[in-house]
């Protein structure tokens, strides 16, 4: 009788080992095995290379559990008809068969996913070493099956679910509110053209490139802006921009009969279909802060600063010069209209 009940324990307990390890390996998302590796030294490296090339490994653990169940099964019921008799078999077998799909299946698979990130590192050791020692038998299986399981790699995450585990974090309480809402910003910037964030046309501030500094001397003094457009003779035609703090500079020189045109830098254009991201990277390239947004005809559709592009990811930033908040919003209840051409 103790041979009996000590083949029904290790038929179930192989068959549970390998269960719950298979639930843990499949349960630990590949972005956290790269995290675990980083942090729990040779088991989380173990653990990071199995979950890369999951299809050795379960094979080994999938051979072993057949196994135990099989052979198992086989080698209880011939102790039982031994023991007790051929009438007994049957019930024997249906006990076992009941306890392996509660205990070795049903618990050890929901024990393993719930519990996923520490039994995986507790046997991804043993799992590497089984399935070295069984390679010729484990090769064989991946070659019959590798027809129908073989594909391209798969991405280990993508920006969908990125965003569904920022909201899952936010509603946890697991991340703060403002990051959460960065963080869905940062994947909003590649969807933003600079037509999106631009101050359009009929709401920018400028000055016109063949005027003194004398002439312009008061919007100079008044402008809220530390970078100017410059105009020629109209609205397309860009001479540059000009540095407010430039133009005090040389007023204060005495220089007043100097030209604005004089004084500009060159201009940086960019298309209206540009993304936010690229723009931003751009600026950061450049190392300019503006640049004048071109229509598909040329013509100025624009300008957009970096701090229109960084307000897509902070929201709208506001000092206490900023008299309109929202210049879109202000060129929209202006309607649609252009600037003048320059007067002779």
């Amino acid at each position: 009788m103790f041979e009996l009940v000590l083949a029904m324990l290790i038929v179930i307990v192989g068959s549970a080992l390998c269960s719950g390890s298979e639930a843990a390996l499949f349960s630990v998302p590949l972005v956290k095995a790269q995290q675990l590796a980083q942090s729990n030294g040779p088991s989380g490296k173990i653990l990071l290379h199995i979950r890369k090339n999951m299809s050795r490994p379960i094979a080994t653990i999938v051979i072993l559990n057949n196994i135990f169940n099989i052979v198992g099964s086989i080698a209880v019921g011939i102790i039982a008809a031994n023991v007790l008799g051929d009438l007994w078999v049957g019930l024997i077998s249906g006990i076992l068969t009941f306890l392996v799909i509660i205990c070795a299946e049903i618990v050890p698979k929901t024990v393993g996913e719930r519990y996923s990130a520490p039994i995986a590192l507790f046997v991804a050791r043993p799992i590497a070493t089984l399935t070295a020692l069984m390679f010729p038998l484990v090769w064989l299986v991946e070659q019959i099956v590798s027809p129908i399981t073989r594909g391209p790699p798969r991405p280990s995450t993508n920006e969908a679910e990125i965003k569904l585990l920022t909201q899952i974090g936010q509603r946890e309480e697991i991340i703060e509110i403002d990051e959460a809402d960065m963080i869905q910003r940062v994947f909003r910037l590649n969807d933003v053209t600079a037509a999106d964030v631009m101050t359009p046309r009929v709401s920018l501030t400028f000055l016109w490139g063949n005027k003194t500094l004398a002439q312009t001397h008061q919007e100079i003094v008044e402008s809220q802006h530390s970078r100017i457009i410059v105009f020629g003779t109209s609205v397309d035609d860009v001479v540059g921009i000009v540095h407010k703090h430039q133009l005090l500079v040389e007023l204060l020189k005495g220089n007043a009969e100097q030209t604005i045109a004089s004084l500009a830098r060159q201009a940086q254009f960019v298309p209206e279909l540009v993304r936010a991201d690229k723009l931003l990277a751009t600026f950061r390239t450049t190392r300019q802060h503006i640049a004048v947004v071109v229509d598909s005809f040329g013509g100025t559709a624009g300008i957009v600063t970096l701090e229109d592009v960084l307000e897509e990811l902070t929201g709208e930033i506001v000092d206490e010069t900023d008299a309109v908040v929202d210049m879109q919003e202000m060129a929209r209840q202006r309607g649609t209209g252009f600037l003048p051409k320059q007067k002779e």
